[in-house]
């Protein structure tokens, strides 16, 4: 069993720790400031655009897969890239399946404020960026929560990666496609260890984030 681990889960576990990581940053990075901006602006459409972020949230990540794996294959617009079947590519998958999740939570926890405070903070000398930083500051809960969905959407799909990925062994297998493929062989054991590191992973990163979120709350 140790030797599995080494030689086989281990791998594909820090490959996906990766990939999925850096989707979630991605899309944090830029989610967060769009949530800002869609709950602070009025403007027309944005009712349609909240409709269409929403939407986004539960966009199967089948459909995502098979848009990026046409942007991306050799014939598409971005053909040139050569990001098709790469690591690169399955990150660019998962951020746009994780970008919307982390936009609809991070709009809501910004709406939950009170709706005077951000005048309040500029009428009382903070300037724009120290507004938003102030803002976000006291939405954090709801952010921690944005960032936890965000990574759960990214870590736990599994089509948009295996279309765009390719699901190459030693390149772009992750933990979802490995679990597919191990269990497609029989190979139930692999499959289990495989499914149990999952978790694991998923567990681990989202208590932190709790004990962060926690202690902010009680704080």
């Amino acid at each position: 069993m140790s030797d599995l681990f080494v030689d086989t889960v281990s791998p594909i576990a820090g490959r996906t720790l990766l990939v999925s990581g850096l989707a979630t940053a991605i899309a944090v990075v830029l989610g967060i400031p769009c949530g800002y901006a869609i709950a602070r602006r009025r403007f027309h459409g944005r009712t349609l655009l909240l409709g269409i972020i929403n939407t986004g949230m539960g966009m199967p990540p089948v459909v995502v897969g098979l848009f990026v794996w046409l942007l991306l294959v050799r014939s598409g617009p971005l053909g040139t890239l050569e990001m098709v079947y790469t690591r690169a590519g399955m990150i660019g998958a998962q951020v746009l399946i994780a970008t919307p999740v982390v936009i609809g939570f991070a709009t809501a926890s910004f709406q939950a404020l009170p709706a005077r405070l951000p005048d309040l903070l500029l009428v009382s000398g903070a300037g724009a960026w120290r507004t938003m930083w102030l803002l976000a500051a006291e939405a954090k809960l709801g952010l921690l929560v944005s960032v936890m969905a965000g990574f759960g959407a990214a870590v736990s799909e599994s089509s948009a990666s295996l279309i765009v990925g390719g699901n190459l062994e030693g390149s772009t297998r992750v933990l979802t496609t490995a679990i597919i493929t191990e269990t497609s062989r029989g190979e139930v054991e692999t499959a289990l260890a495989l499914g149990v590191v999952l978790l694991a992973m998923a567990f681990v990163i989202n208590l932190a984030l709790t004990i962060v979120q926690q202690r902010r709350r009680s704080g």
